[in-house]
């Protein structure tokens, strides 16, 4: 991949750089912000999504500016919400959130909304939201118990990770799965591609 410009995830995302991965692209650096996520009051779901992976961008960017190794880099910042009509569902991070957003989800559909960010070499903002549909099949106790027992649920968004266990309880999907997970692939790449940077520089080699 020499020669090509540099490439900045403003995540610490396990999930989001594994999707990166899968694509053939692997970031130069992790620069993840350190910004407060929750909701002003009354604020709608793609707003949320769309200010946070912008906020993340931005914070991202002053620590790329100061690094001389990855100045004029491409910057990525990605934000993932779940919500059940206008309520966003939190990062659960205690068990009783896990169980609340679980029950809520049981039987219904939501949505889950992620923004992405892109900041150009010359400091260019680019920025998408993706929205996915997803019906839950009906979870009994058991199934809520067991899951959350599964710790799998930890500081995801809703309260569960469609990658894992909580794949069993999905019904349908309308739109990205990749967007679940917290990255949708096909709109991201066709953000980079669209701003010069080169995505099949990492082809050759990704068997």
């Amino acid at each position: 991949m020499l020669g090509r410009p540099k490439f900045v995830l403003a995540s610490g995302s396990p999930r989001r750089l594994a999707l990166l991965n899968q694509a053939g692209i692997e970031p130069d650096a992790l620069r993840p912000a350190d910004i407060d996520e929750t909701p002003t009051r009354g604020e709608l779901p793609r707003s949320c999504a769309n200010r946070l992976a912008r906020a993340k961008a931005e914070a991202a960017l002053k620590s790329v500016q100061l690094d001389d190794d990855l100045r004029g880099a491409f910057v990525l910042a990605a934000d993932t919400v779940v919500a059940v009509g206008r309520r966003i569902l939190p990062k659960a991070e205690l068990v009783d959130e896990a169980s609340q957003c679980l029950r809520l989800l049981s039987g219904r559909n939501h949505r889950v909304y992620t923004a992405i960010c892109l900041v150009t070499p010359k400091e260019s903002f680019r920025q998408r939201l993706i929205e996915t549909k997803v019906r839950f099949k009906r979870l009994n106790e058991d199934d809520i118990e067991a899951y959350v027992g599964s710790g799998e649920w930890r500081g995801k968004a809703g309260g569960y990770a469609v990658q894992g266990i909580a794949g069993t309880f999905v019904v349908k999907i309308v739109g990205s799965y990749t967007n679940i997970v917290g990255l949708p692939l096909y709109e991201t790449i066709s953000l980079l591609g669209g701003e010069g940077f080169p995505i099949r520089a990492g082809w050759l080699n990704a068997s």
